[in-house]
C-alpha cells in the first residue's frame, strides 16, 4: 500500500479532522478523470470546431487570430503548459496572458485593428481579475472572441457566455470542480480539455496518446507518493522546480503547489533549466530540494543533464530528483530518478498532467509535515479557495508615449 493509500483508507472522520477529506482525494483520482473530460469535448467536437473556424482559427495564415491563454494563478500556469502545443498544431501566434495584467494595462494587450481569441482558463470561474477583464472584453471589443474553460456551471463566467455568439464554454465535469484549496484534478483536468483543443481536427490521433498519459498517471502515482513522503524526513526548508518548454509549465504549478500547501513554510523557485544560471541559482543550499523535469528531447536533456552535473559538483544542495520518461543516462545526476516507465515515448507536449503530481504530492506530505490540514492550509487566511479582489477599478488606459 503506498503513503497515499493509506491516507484515502483512513476513517471519514479523521480525514475531516486533520483536513484529508478532498486534497488526497482529488490528486489521486486525477488518471480516471481525464477520459472524461476527454469524451465531453468529443461530445462538442462539432460546435467547438465551428467556433474556432468563426474565431479564424483554421483560416488563411495571415487572418488568424492572436491566442491570449487567460488565467491567474494556477489557471496561468494552465496556459503556459499549453502554449507551445497549441501555437505547434494550431499555426496561430499563442501566448499566456495573466489577468491580472490585462486588468491593469488592458489597453496595451488588446489592439482594435488585430483580431484576437481569449482562452479564459478558470476553475471556479469567479476569479475577480477574470471574470473583469472577461465582461470589459465583450462589451468593448468586438474584435476578440472568447472561449472559456471552467469546472463551474454556476460560475460568472459561464453566465456571462450563455447566449452570446462571440463566446463558447467546455464545461468540465463536476467532479473535478476541486474542494480543495489547491487546484490540483482541476489543474491537470484544464490541461488535458486545451490539449483536446488544440488536437480538434485529431481527436482520434489525441485519444491514442492520452490513453498512454492515463497508463502513466496510474503507475506514476504511487511511486511519486512514497517518494514524496520518504523527502519529507529531511529538514528542507525550500525547494527549487525546473523544466524546458511545457515542463517549465510544470515546474511553475509544482512551486506553487508546495508553497501554498505549507503556508509558506517551505519557500519555492521555479525556473527553465537555462534560466536558472542567470541568478537564480544563487538560492540554492544544502537545505533546498531540486526537482528537475528532465525531458525526452535529447538536446533539451543535454542541457538539462549539464545542469543536474553542475549543481552536484559545486554541492549546492543535497539532494536532487529527476522526473523523467526514462532513467536512461541519470545515473550519477541525481540521487533519485522517478522514470514515468512509458511503453511508448510521450513528448514533452503531453507529459505535464503526469509530471505535475509529484508536485501536488510534495505539497500535501509537506503540509501535514508542518501540522496543517491540505485542505484549508491557510491558518491566515492569507488565501483562499477562490480569490476575490477587494476593490477593483477600471481597467488602466495605456499611457501616453514620448
Amino acid at each position: 500500500m503506498s503513503r497515499l493509500s493509506e491516507i484515502l483508507s483512513l476513517p471519514d472522520s479523521e480525514k475531516v479532522a486533520r483536513g484529508l477529506q478532498h486534497t488526497p482525494k482529488e490528486i489521486a483520482q486525477q488518471p480516471e478523470t481525464w477520459g472524461s473530460t476527454f469524451a465531453r469535448v468529443q461530445k462538442n467536437r462539432a460546435d467547438i470546431q465551428t467556433f474556432l473556424r468563426s474565431a479564424g482559427v483554421f483560416g488563411d495564415s495571415d487572418q488568424r487570430p492572436t491566442v491570449f491563454l487567460v488565467g491567474a494563478g494556477t489557471s496561468d500556469y494552465i496556459g503556459r503548459s499549453l502554449v507551445h502545443l497549441l501555437r505547434r498544431l494550431w499555426k496561430c501566434e499563442v501566448t499566456a496572458v495573466p489577468s491580472t495584467d490585462i486588468l491593469t494595462d488592458f489597453g496595451d494587450y488588446v489592439q482594435p485593428e488585430r483580431k484576437y481569441l481569449w482562452i479564459s482558463i478558470s476553475r471556479s470561474g469567479e476569479s475577480t481579475e477574470g471574470v473583469v477583464v472577461l465582461k470589459k472584453a465583450l462589451a468593448d471589443c468586438p474584435n476578440v472572441s472568447h472561449l472559456v474553460i471552467t469546472c463551474n456551471s454556476e460560475g460568472k463566467m459561464f453566465r456571462e457566455l450563455q447566449g452570446n455568439p462571440n463566446g463558447l464554454v467546455v464545461l468540465l465535469d463536476e467532479a473535478v470542480n476541486d474542494r480543495g484549496l489547491a487546484m490540483t484534478s482541476s489543474f491537470t483536468n484544464q490541461v488535458i480539455a486545451g490539449q483536446c483543443l488544440a488536437h480538434i481536427n485529431s481527436l482520434d490521433q489525441y485519444e491514442k496518446v492520452l490513453s498512454r498519459m492515463v497508463e502513466a498517471g496510474r503507475q506514476f502515482l504511487p511511486l511519486a507518493a512514497d517518494r514524496a513522503y520518504e523527502l519529507t524526513r529531511e529538514d528542507f526548508t525550500s525547494a527549487c522546480f525546473v523544466g524546458s518548454g511545457p515542463l517549465k509549465g510544470a515546474a511553475t504549478e509544482c512551486g506553487l503547489k508546495l508553497l501554498e500547501l505549507t503556508a509558506g513554510r517551505i519557500r519555492t523557485i521555479a525556473e527553465s533549466d537555462m534560466g536558472l544560471r542567470h541568478g537564480p541559482m544563487s538560492v540554492l543550499d544544502e537545505k533546498t530540494l531540486f526537482v528537475s523535469f528532465v525531458s525526452g528531447d535529447a538536446c533539451k536533456r543535454k542541457y538539462e543533464s549539464d545542469l543536474l552535473r553542475e549543481i552536484g559538483d559545486k554541492k549546492l544542495v543535497r539532494t536532487r530528483v529527476a522526473v523523467s520518461a526514462d532513467d536512461k543516462n541519470l545515473t550519477g545526476l541525481a540521487e533519485f530518478v522517478l522514470p514515468l516507465n512509458l511503453a511508448q515515448p510521450l513528448p514533452d507536449y503531453y507529459r505535464v498532467p503526469v509530471d505535475v503530481i509529484f508536485g501536488q504530492l510534495l505539497g500535501l506530505f509537506f503540509s501535514l509535515k508542518c501540522g496543517l490540514k491540505p485542505d484549508t492550509p491557510s491558518p491566515s487566511g492569507a488565501i483562499n479557495r477562490v480569490v476575490q479582489v477587494g476593490r477593483i477599478y477600471d481597467t488602466c488606459s495605456p499611457a501616453s508615449t514620448l
